[in-house]
């Protein structure tokens, strides 16, 4: 494990070497997630300059639960950006051989490709708007509600994070995978507002299918007191765990499917 560590943070000193070279580049991609996720904002503020309040939640509530989504959304965007390429152009030009030529996890490799500083706006709009709602809606934050929020943030972008893997590994089979991951990526905006004010039917397939609502409402809910422990944070780290697992399980389903370009 101290391995992997050491190598990963000189891939990513290596990395942000080069975009210190084109720190411009960068600048402007950190800027323009930023607005991306301002639009989002300015989009509920005008749904509440006409409504008093949505299915029972207030502009802040759902503020507070759109800034937590995009706090984990961020931090997946930033360290496993690279499954979005993988997802299109590694298997279709036969370039996974690479990864399975070293001594080294071959997942592993492919998240160390790219260290992607763009999703750092997601971050600090997610951080932005959390500390905004908080002061509005005077919640109470103690040093052990701080320590379950750090937490449950690790537990989100691992959902996020295994989502994207599980679909990504379709490319083993189809070999260009990146419209489906598009498709699913695309629920993630669900998660942002509160499930209940969806159909059944999409409270479903965010829960119990592709649970990314426990990326963004399930917690959110919690801290804000109209959720319960057990689904908000126990719940949360338990389809984490499991979704991560059978995510891994599917990438090594897909390794031992995978047919070199020149088979």
């Amino acid at each position: 494990m101290k391995r992997y560590i050491k190598l990963y943070i000189k891939f990513m000193k290596q990395y942000i070497k080069s975009l210190i070279e084109y720190k411009g580049d960068c600048i402007l991609g950190i800027i323009g997630f930023l607005l991306v996720q301002i639009t989002g904002v300015v989009f509920i503020k005008l749904i509440f300059n006409n409504i008093p309040n949505l299915e029972g939640w207030s502009f802040y509530e759902i503020l507070f639960i759109y800034g937590y989504a995009q706090i984990p959304r961020g931090i997946d965007h930033v360290f496993t950006d690279y499954l979005w390429i993988f997802s299109w152009k590694t298997i279709v030009r036969g370039e996974f051989d690479r990864y399975l030529l070293r001594p080294l996890n071959p997942l592993f490799q492919v998240i160390a490709e790219r260290f992607q500083p763009d999703g750092i706006g997601e971050i600090i709009v997610g951080i932005i708007l959390v500390t905004l709602s908080i002061s509005k809606l005077n919640l109470s934050f103690n040093f052990f509600n701080i320590v379950i929020f750090i937490f449950i943030i690790l537990c989100s972008t691992l959902i996020y994070t295994a989502i994207k893997l599980a679909v990504t590994s379709i490319a083993f089979w189809v070999k260009f995978a990146q419209s489906y991951l598009f498709m699913v990526y695309q629920l993630s905006s669900f998660a942002k507002y509160p499930i209940s004010i969806y159909p059944n039917a999409i409270k479903g397939l965010l829960t119990f299918i592709i649970p990314f609502a426990f990326t963004g409402f399930y917690p959110g809910a919690y801290f804000l007191g109209k959720g319960s422990f057990s689904t908000g944070i126990l719940l949360t780290f338990i389809i984490s765990i499991l979704s991560i697992i059978i995510a891994y399980m599917i990438w090594l389903r897909g390794i031992s499917a995978y047919e070199s370009s020149g088979n």
